[in-house]
């Protein structure tokens, strides 16, 4: 086994890896379908509820009876592919892990749905859930998403902060999220730009797609968390990366500015993880081990036990 990756298995999904030319969307999402077809179920849940939500589609799932806390989920795939179907099992498996109820949306997708319409529905989603959309506030929100429904969670905490800091999630849990889609210069983009599962030129791809082209868009802040001047008065803050992700180093300046306005933030690098690391935990011993510590950071602890700034 290479040493670089945390097992044999990521090595092989790694190596797997293309770079990204002018890839066909619906060929991408017809492969990720079939995908997720082919994967074994995840764990069986006493609840699973395909929602018709006032804001998107969503799909509710509860592990357990009785009030538990809320995580509202939103899937990777560049704003642009994937969908609660083909997230089924690693939801299923957070849920499980964590005791959460996991609120799973279906988002609008570019590109015919480009840039705000994705952010519009997460926090309308949020607005509802605190209206009480599913009945009694849960006792807790959390708000999570990987890749770019990790952007989606941030730039949605960011929408409520201004618009209604009542609706605020409890706590944002951002797995491997894309903090500056303007980024093509930093260390992890040149040396981590292929060979690892996810190439530069994907999220770049991606990232121009999601703004309908305009890259003028790409480093607004509506855009571009990274990028907003005030982070202050945030929701505690969880920030989860890969050590071989080419979006890496961008999600780390996150955290560390995150804590720096004094938001409580916990950053954890997983060494020798690959992006996309929640997808794989049915090949990968090793990620199937740091899904489960993502699936421990959505259980909240009380408010009192999250009040202490600072990225450790």
């Amino acid at each position: 086994m290479s040493e670089v990756f945390a097992d044999e298995a990521l090595a092989g999904v790694a190596a797997g890896s293309s770079a990204f030319g002018s890839p066909d969307v619906a060929s991408i999402r017809a492969a990720i379908a079939a995908r997720a077809a082919g994967r074994p179920p995840g764990p069986r849940m006493r609840e699973v509820r395909d929602l018709a939500l006032p804001t998107c589609p969503g799909r509710l799932y509860r592990p357990g009876p009785g009030p538990a806390p809320l995580v509202v989920y939103l899937h990777g795939g560049g704003w642009t592919v994937g969908d609660v179907v083909s997230f089924d099992r690693p939801v299923r498996r957070l849920a499980a892990t964590s005791g959460a109820d996991v609120l799973a949306l279906d988002y609008r997708l570019a590109p015919e749905a480009p840039w705000p319409a994705s952010v519009d529905d997460t926090v309308a989603t949020l607005r509802a859930v605190a209206a009480g959309a599913l009945g009694a506030r849960p006792p807790a929100v959390v708000v999570c998403g990987d890749s770019a429904g990790g952007t989606l969670a941030a730039l949605a905490c960011l929408r409520l902060r201004d618009e209604a800091p009542d609706a605020s999630p409890d706590l944002q849990v951002l797995v491997y999220p894309n903090a500056d889609l303007s980024d093509t210069t930093s260390v992890s983009m040149r040396e981590k730009a292929g060979g690892f599962g996810f190439d530069a030129a994907a999220a770049t791809f991606f990232a121009r797609l999601w703004v309908g082209g305009d890259e003028s868009l790409l480093r607004d802040p509506r855009v571009s968390p990274l990028h907003v001047p005030d982070l202050s008065g945030l929701p505690p803050a969880v920030v989860v990366t890969a050590e071989h992700d080419p979006i890496r180093d961008p999600a780390e300046a996150y955290a560390a500015r995150l804590a720096a306005a004094g938001v409580p933030t916990t950053l954890r690098g997983e060494p020798g993880m690959i992006h996309n690391f929640l997808q794989l935990d049915e090949v990968s011993p090793a990620a199937a081990a740091a899904d489960d510590r993502v699936a421990a950071d959505v259980a909240p602890a009380p408010r009192a036990a999250r009040t202490r700034a600072g990225v450790r």
